[in-house]
């Protein structure tokens, strides 16, 4: 079929788990009764599949191919959220269901890999070039889908059924349509030429060897460790932030939070808050484009960090109005838009050259990192300290971002 028929759907199945995985798996956890420093420490360790991928990414190109690959990862899915809808009633809810969002991980850092590497076999340069604005909006309302649709559908369900059965229902639903999905590209999706494959390699040469190789010209780079520190403490207020901001939201006013339903929340963060986070990302890729990043930095950093300050107000007044709290919301996510622009562009800038593919997959390994260490902690930190002090805490964190982006200044162009 023309790549207009599998395009959005195979970038809409691609965020679908990573969104079940990062932000339905907190908001779930909230409902079901785990403290902050539980569901914290639980779902940061849900990142570490991205932090190592690149470890098997070679193996994708040599075992199967790219397409047998997104189709196996996408029943896999559908199976391990039916498998969290399952085992949500059980009394062994907790271990099984993290069991299963593992599962869910792993399969959806490899397809990830995957679906990326058909887009690139599949397409031509200039369809590539034609086809991207498409492939990342329909990644987006996959997103949209996820954090804001179906969490307002498990909201609602809660408000006629127990937590465990409301979140049951949302994951199984999720699940069929991840079947859906799989069974689509399985008639959609063309088959792809093959990559020469030389015959007699051992395993050592398909994986090993490229990635000690790999590693040798990421750490051969200039300023290899000012990036390095760039790479993992850009995104330390963010990381911290994006685990708390949602059971913040979902806490009880005793507790410190907002006491918001959850059906709110998810219009809040899947709607309004995706869409100032696109506003804010196409407006920093313009500017950028028009004047460079080295002239942006510091309205990025500033941006990214500044209306942090949002959830320090919402802590100490606690108001009632839906209108404050989204409109809180908006400004923070569409600040954040426009400042990550300056991070992802210099992932971009410093991949160029020798096995860029491989250095950026190597990038995003370290950006997973930056991302899962912080959240860790982020839970515990609240609990000891109370929201209040704990946005505090993370506004200050934004020092270490302006650090780290001035490293890295003098290699912008």
């Amino acid at each position: 079929m023309k790549p207009y028929a599998w395009i959005p759907t195979l970038y809409f199945a691609e965020a679908l788990p990573y969104m079940a995985v990062m932000t339905l798996s907190v908001i779930m956890y909230t409902n079901l009764g785990l403290t902050n420093t539980e569901l914290a420490l639980y779902t940061s360790w849900l990142y570490l599949p991205w932090v190592i991928k690149p470890l098997w990414s070679p193996l994708i190109d040599q075992w199967r191919t790219k397409r047998w690959w997104i189709l196996a990862m996408q029943v896999l899915v559908g199976a391990a959220l039916a498998g969290v809808a399952l085992t949500l009633p059980t009394t062994m809810w907790l271990r099984a269901s993290l069991a299963f969002f593992w599962l869910m991980a792993f399969s959806s850092a490899t397809h990830d890999i995957a679906a990326d590497g058909f887009y690139i076999l599949s397409l031509s340069q200039e369809d590539q070039a034609l086809y991207v604005g498409i492939r990342s909006t329909f990644y987006r309302i996959g997103s949209i889908f996820c954090q804001g649709i179906l969490v307002m559908v498990a909201g609602w369900l809660m408000e006629r059924h127990s937590v465990p059965v409301a979140w049951s229902i949302t994951m199984l639903l999720m699940g069929a349509i991840m079947i859906g999905l799989a069974g689509w590209h399985f008639m959609s999706l063309p088959e792809e030429h093959a990559e020469p494959r030389s015959e007699g390699l051992s395993l050592m040469d398909y994986t090993l060897r490229p990635f000690a190789e790999t590693l040798k010209v990421f750490f051969s780079k200039p300023h290899i460790w000012a990036a390095l520190l760039f790479m993992l403490l850009f995104r330390l207020p963010e990381a911290q932030l994006a685990k708390m901001a949602q059971p913040f939201m979902l806490r009880t006013v005793g507790e410190g939070g907002l006491e918001l339903g959850t059906a709110t929340v998810g219009f809040a963060y899947g709607t309004l808050g995706v869409i100032g986070l696109l506003a804010g990302g196409i407006i920093g890729g313009w500017v950028v484009s028009k004047h460079g990043l080295r002239r942006w930095l510091w309205p990025m950093v500033l941006a990214i960090s500044l209306p942090d300050v949002v959830y320090v107000y919402l802590a100490y007044v606690q108001p009632t109005s839906l209108w404050v709290i989204n409109t809180c919301v908006f400004i923070e996510q569409l600040g954040y838009g426009f400042g990550f622009t300056a991070y992802m562009l210099f992932l971009v800038y410093f991949s160029r050259g020798e096995r860029s593919t491989s250095v950026f997959a190597f990038c995003t390994a370290f950006q997973a990192l930056g991302m899962m260490l912080p959240g860790m902690v982020a839970g515990w930190l609240a609990d000891e300290m109370g929201f209040r002090h704990f946005f505090i805490f993370v506004c200050l964190c934004t020092l270490v971002t302006f650090l780290v982006s001035g490293l890295i200044r003098r290699d912008l162009k």
